[in-house]
């Protein structure tokens, strides 16, 4: 058979004998996927196959005259696992390794054309570090989840990552929480169209250099760094956002960001906003000034809780189509004035808590503020603001004393 003779050749041989000297080393030995042809040539046991502890080869079965899919070698002191990928897989997951606690440390050597790393770590959150030491001939396009919930993860080697196809990096990093740096300098995301979430609650995270990012093909960049809680400095200088159609929760939670340089984004295509900036309680100042946005629907919560932003510009903001307002300026307590002249809310339906907690707004210029399509109107949207604000607000514009 073709199989057969396949296992004949040396190559597989090669193969055969590394597995085996690591056989006799061991007292137990599974397999979880199996070729019955492969366990008659070694004589290994697949009973207990669940005892991950003792797992060292995942998977090794013959397919259309291919050999050796995944196999996972210890080193002679058992500190790291050669995970070597071979021909004849476009997707492969590594589930094991969620529940080996021994497990602290991975070296990778990718030698053929997977295309998918989609949830390849995913909640391994024993491994402290994972090196890519050499990529051949690599075709992948899906990065998604890659490391999300690698809990303990600290030491992350991507010097040698070849990301020329990738598509999808969306979720790439999510819940890294104990990495605290990363260089993606040679990334290259020519290709890549989606990034949402790609950093969200990466916490330990102090400074992110992403100015070698392309993303002129990106159009999701929903979460990017979301609850990234000790980033202090990120360098988006080369982004090109001009095919971006959401943005909602991009710098949510980033407590620590005292200042942030956004001035070449073009927000053009932009649909959804919302929670855009909300926590960020260091911004002193934002510069919006170049945000133009035709095709804005949401906006709900897009400032709320930056605590101590003093002013605002938001002037070029086209909202003839926005339909949800709610908190949108929420807990801004440093806000002492507000120029709204140019917001057009006849489409808004939802604006409660819209100015929650502003105790400190002394100017606020809604002249053209339409409020006949609310559906919230009994919420206080300006709980908590200055009464004497809230008087010359009812009595100069048109808004009922109901709100």
């Amino acid at each position: 058979e073709k199989a057969e003779s396949k296992f004949d050749n040396i190559k597989s041989d090669f193969i055969l004998k590394k597995i085996f000297n690591v056989v006799r080393r061991k007292k137990s030995f599974q397999i979880m996927k199996y070729n019955k042809k492969l366990q008659k040539r070694l004589n290994l046991s697949i009973n207990d196959y669940k005892d991950y502890s003792q797992l060292i080869e995942i998977e090794l079965k013959i397919n259309d005259n291919k050999y050796g899919k995944f196999i996972n070698i210890p080193d002679e002191e058992m500190k790291y696992y050669h995970i070597y990928f071979d021909n004849s897989k476009e997707e492969i997951k590594s589930d094991y390794l969620k529940y080996n606690e021994k497990i602290k440390s991975i070296k990778i050597i990718i030698s053929h054309q997977v295309k998918s790393f989609k949830e390849l770590f995913y909640w391994c959150h024993c491994i402290t570090s994972i090196i890519f030491k050499k990529f051949y001939r690599i075709n992948i396009t899906d990065m998604s989840y890659m490391f999300s919930h690698c809990l303990s993860l600290e030491e992350l080697y991507l010097t040698n990552f070849k990301t020329n196809n990738v598509t999808n990096m969306s979720y790439m990093f999510d819940v890294c929480s104990s990495l605290k740096k990363l260089n993606l300098s040679r990334f290259n995301t020519e290709n890549v169209t989606n990034i949402s979430n790609m950093f969200y609650k990466c916490s330990s995270l102090i400074i992110l250099d992403l100015s070698n990012f392309n993303t002129r093909k990106i159009t999701d960049m929903s979460g990017l760094f979301s609850n990234c809680s000790s980033l202090i400095e990120i360098n988006l200088s080369n982004f090109n956002t001009n095919n971006v159609n959401d943005m909602r929760e991009m710098f949510c939670n980033c407590s620590s960001l005292k200042e942030l340089n956004i001035s070449n984004f073009n927000t053009y295509n932009v649909s959804d906003m919302s929670l855009m900036f909300s926590g960020c309680s260091l911004l002193k100042e934002l510069n919006l000034s170049n945000f133009i946005t035709y095709d804005l629907i949401y906006i709900a919560g897009m400032f709320s809780g930056c605590s101590k932003l003093k002013e605002l510009n938001l002037s070029n903001l086209i909202t003839d189509n926005v339909i949800d307002m709610h908190e949108m300026f929420s807990g801004c307590t440093s806000l002492k004035e507000l120029n709204l002249s140019n917001f057009n809310t006849k489409n808004v339906n939802k604006m409660s808590k819209m100015f929650f907690g502003c105790s400190s707004l002394k100017e606020l210029n809604i002249p053209n503020f339409d409020t006949k399509k609310l559906t919230d109107i009994s919420e206080e949207i300006f709980a908590y603001c200055p009464n004497e604000l809230k008087t010359k607000i009812f009595n100069s514009f048109k808004i009922p004393n109901k709100i």
